[in-house]
């Protein structure tokens, strides 16, 4: 099955508490996703997966993996800024039981489009998994264009992509010019019904750390049909969406989370805790939502 992410697919936030991996609270965080989200994408940008060390990079993967047992589908992040870093990344997560990567594009040293098609290329060619290859060009400086993604989908384990550019227009690009079996899933939250009426698949979300089954239903509404219930929804959310990236994600919605009891709001350095200005920003939009504070 090509659509590994199944509507929607949570970036699973990595909980810490006091500068370590929580792995209690992980596999708990597991099981609410395993009954609420259609599939789990460890280790990303949400993941903080840029602070953790080989070693618990390789152990969070594992034990996510181990911890859903083939309930529904783990995508591992595995993206670095050196393809032989990545590779490496992949083929563990392959040997160790994922169900398919999500790699994002070299950021810092960055590349040119030429070069990202040769960067994803190998990185495919090293592994039998499906990849969704990620494009944010606000974290890595790295845009994915639309005749680069053409040049990807026709790579055989290349299925879709996690396009977070924020740009509509580049999305209905995309979607126009590449095969319909090539999954588009919108990589912000308050576009993913707009990006669905263009023909998108879901949405891979951080907002489902804390509204897991309403996400989900959103997604799947819309791909039932059921469009007015769906853009009800994501107007709905939009307040708290925003009120989550009004500093660098995971901070605001480890907040949340912590303000619910799901986890400890812990970020590692760099990041930072929440200002307090801001958190009153975030409760008083959770409240809108209907969340309890």
């Amino acid at each position: 099955m090509r659509d590994i992410v199944r509507g929607c697919g949570v970036a699973l936030v990595t909980p810490f508490i006091n500068g370590e991996v929580d792995y209690n609270t992980l596999g708990k965080l597991v099981d609410m996703h395993v009954e609420q989200s259609g599939s789990i994408i460890v280790t990303g940008t949400t993941g903080e997966a840029s602070t953790l060390t080989d070693d618990e990079y390789h152990e969070v993967v594992k034990y996510v993996i181990d911890s859903v047992n083939k309930r529904i589908p783990v995508i591992a992040g595995a993206g670095s800024n050196c393809t032989a870093s990545a590779i490496k990344k992949a083929q563990f997560c392959e040997e160790t039981g994922a169900d398919g990567l999500l790699i994002v594009t070299p950021y810092y040293n960055k590349t040119t489009q030429r070069g990202l098609v040769n960067h994803f290329r190998l990185i495919a060619e090293s592994t039998s998994l499906p990849i969704i290859v990620y494009s944010v060009p606000g974290r890595t400086g790295m845009n994915i264009e639309p005749q680069t993604v053409l040049e990807l989908s026709k790579i055989d384990n290349i299925v879709g992509i996690k396009e977070a550019s924020g740009n509509i227009s580049q999305v209905a690009e995309i979607i126009r010019i590449c095969p319909n079996d090539f999954f588009v899933y919108s990589g912000n939250d308050d576009m993913v019904v707009p990006l669905m009426s263009l023909g998108g698949h879901g949405v891979i979300s951080v907002v489902a750390n804390i509204l897991p089954a309403e996400t989900k239903k959103m997604a799947d509404d819309y791909a039932s049909g059921n469009v007015v219930e769906a853009r009800k929804a994501q107007l709905a959310m939009n307040g708290l969406i925003n009120a989550l990236f009004i500093e660098t994600n995971p901070i605001p919605v480890k907040e949340a989370m912590g303000i619910m009891n799901l986890c400890s709001a812990e970020v590692r350095e760099p990041l930072y805790p929440m200002s307090a200005n801001n958190r009153e920003k975030l409760i008083t939009e959770m409240q809108i939502y209907g969340i309890s504070c």
